[in-house]
């Protein structure tokens, strides 16, 4: 098989595929991308690098600035995949990431070549992320913005041959009469990697947590509102106070990866610890972290807090879950489709510091009868997210999709989760 992958960043959510299919002598696996990213190398994967000539222009009319950014990298992957023809590369597929604008014009460059779209999020104003902080109410121009954002994921919809979306909740974003187009298959998780360790001891280059038993973990790309970081940081709070002898560590940059950043160019990092008073002995930013140092992280974690709107799900949920990990999470959307309260994990307002604290009291005070809580976690992502079981049906998609001969209308590869 020949397969183009593209994104913007290599490897992103294809790195399972593309390993797999890599390995295969007989594909010619090329992955266009944006971003050298001289870290990875992957064996048989050859990256095309694409180059956007230029930024939308700051005088492109503010809904219309996402539009025109997708078009010049529409553009440009374009112009790379000239290139790929002139050396003779037709794909029998071609697989990219909606949204940014790298699908936008592949169908000009390939005309009869299949293109199976990875949909992560269709955005709305009303009833999922934008609105849901009641203290942050939408204006007609981020309304009117947002509907227009969608634009070249819609171009996208009608273009592919098929889609796919990692959970029912983001596919059910989607317009309805398009998600029979789009198959759930979730990326998947490595279950022999993201494992249980009871005997686990926190040690990291510069942080020895081996001798403390109460250990809080907080993992997201960004500190920010759309992970409820303020919400978390709050929480601690109310943490440190009842527990002298807890720590908690927060792993990840101190950026914005979704959503508004703060006008005066602070941090929420920043922002939360002016207004919280905290034991800063206690609380430990560890910054984004190798997988290896990640993994001892929440396979120490005697409770692990996940907070997010109603927005993507993170893979760090389901690793935590995977390591049998005890996932607080907010009683949101995306976290309903994995957690059942009282289940395989616990359930908080998303808006209540105090709850959070609370449940993690809750844990804390009680780990014998919280234990069949962390096995029922594991099993969850060994029966629904497993990446031995879930890969499979991500190549035979891709199979199918390849040889034209598309799923029926509605077809889902995996099914509806049910928890008993």
């Amino acid at each position: 098989m020949r397969a183009l992958f593209l994104h913007p960043n290599f490897p992103a959510q294809y790195r399972h595929i593309i390993t797999a299919l890599g390995a295969d002598p007989n594909n010619q696996i090329i992955f266009g991308t944006k971003y050298e990213r001289p870290e990875w190398k992957i064996p048989g994967v050859t990256k095309a690098l694409f180059t956007p000539n230029r930024d939308s222009a700051p005088e492109t009319h503010q809904y219309l600035r996402g539009i025109e950014s997708a078009v010049i990298y529409g553009q440009a992957v374009y112009r790379m995949a000239e290139k790929l023809k002139s050396m003779g590369f037709v794909p029998d597929i071609v697989c990219g990431h909606s949204g940014w604008g790298p699908t936008l014009f592949i169908k000009e460059a390939f005309p009869d070549t299949p293109l199976l779209c990875y949909f992560e999020w269709f955005y709305k104003a009303k009833g999922s992320d934008a609105d849901f902080d009641p203290a942050d109410p939408l204006t007609v121009d981020d309304m009117a913005r947002i509907r227009v954002k969608n634009c070249p994921i819609l171009i996208d919809l009608y273009s592919c041959d098929w889609g796919i979306s990692p959970t029912y909740w983001q596919r059910s974003q989607f317009p309805s009469e398009l998600q029979s187009k789009i198959s759930v298959i979730h990326d998947g998780v490595d279950t022999t990697y993201f494992k249980p360790d009871p005997s686990a001891k926190l040690v990291l280059p510069n942080l020895d947590l081996s001798q403390v038993d109460e250990i809080v973990t907080y993992v997201a790309r960004g500190m920010e509102p759309y992970r409820g970081f303020p919400e978390f940081i709050e929480a601690v709070a109310y943490i440190q106070e009842r527990r002298p002898n807890c720590h908690v560590v927060v792993v990840g940059s101190e950026r914005v990866c979704y959503g508004k950043s703060l006008p005066n160019g602070m941090s929420y990092k920043d922002k939360m610890l002016a207004q919280i008073p905290l034991d800063l002995s206690r609380i430990h930013f560890v910054g984004p972290l190798p997988y290896g140092q990640y993994l001892k992280v929440i396979q120490a974690s005697a409770v692990h807090v996940y907070l997010t709107r109603p927005f993507v799900l993170s893979w760090s949920m389901i690793e935590s879950l995977s390591t049998g990990c005890l996932v607080i999470g907010s009683d949101t959307p995306p976290i309903r489709e994995v957690i059942q309260d009282g289940y395989n994990g616990l359930l908080v307002d998303f808006f209540s510091p105090k709850q959070i604290a609370d449940r993690v009291d809750e844990v804390l005070d009680h780990p014998n009868r919280m234990a069949d809580l962390r096995v029922r976690a594991r099993e969850t992502v060994l029966e629904r997210y497993d990446l031995s079981k879930l890969l499979s049906k991500q190549l035979q998609l891709i199979e199918q999709v390849a040889q034209k001969s598309q799923p029926t209308s509605g077809e889902q590869i995996s099914s509806q989760p049910v928890i008993a």
